[in-house]
């Protein structure tokens, strides 16, 4: 049976965990090839797009906050300064860290947990802890760990499938 738990902690913990490693192989093409790392972590697909150091923090913080929001835990806090691969590994393993300390007890059984995104302004939105997971939570997820890996693929980082997708 599927719980809130198993489509969500287990799931940003794969992935989080394979990003680390994509991330990783990364900093070695640029140590390889003589690229500064600078060039890859600011890269983008588009130039209205993100570069891959936000891509990562964001995938990061939907990792954390997601899990956090539906135990009822208050959401850690982090200052989106890195500017290196060294300090994108630390956050995803601050992540890692807090995804560790959130247990199934304190998210199953919250589908109809009301969540409230962006309080108080014009852009607020309510959705239930079901909902807010499935079709917000996790879809945001994917979409900055894959744009993070994108960017690496193309910029001639030679990652695959199996590295996106990590141990499972």
């Amino acid at each position: 049976m599927t719980t809130l738990y198993t489509a969500s902690v287990p799931v940003f913990k794969q992935l989080l965990t394979a990003l680390k490693n994509v991330l990783t192989i990364a900093e070695t093409y640029a140590t390889d090839k003589k690229i500064d790392p600078n060039v890859l972590l600011q890269s983008r697909l588009y130039p209205d797009m993100f570069p891959l150091v936000r891509q990562v923090q964001i995938a990061a913080d939907f990792a954390k906050s997601v899990p956090s929001r539906l135990a009822g835990i208050e959401v850690p806090a982090y200052e989106d300064s890195e500017q290196t691969f060294a300090e994108l590994q630390t956050r995803i393993d601050n992540t890692l860290k807090i995804l560790e300390g959130i247990t199934a007890a304190q998210i199953d059984g919250k589908e109809s947990l009301e969540i409230v995104l962006r309080p108080g302004t014009p852009k607020e939105k309510k959705l239930n802890g079901e909902t807010y997971l499935l079709n917000y939570g996790l879809p945001q997820f994917f979409f900055h760990v894959t744009t993070a890996y994108a960017i690496l693929r193309h910029n001639g980082v030679e990652i695959g499938k199996r590295d996106f997708m990590g141990a499972y």
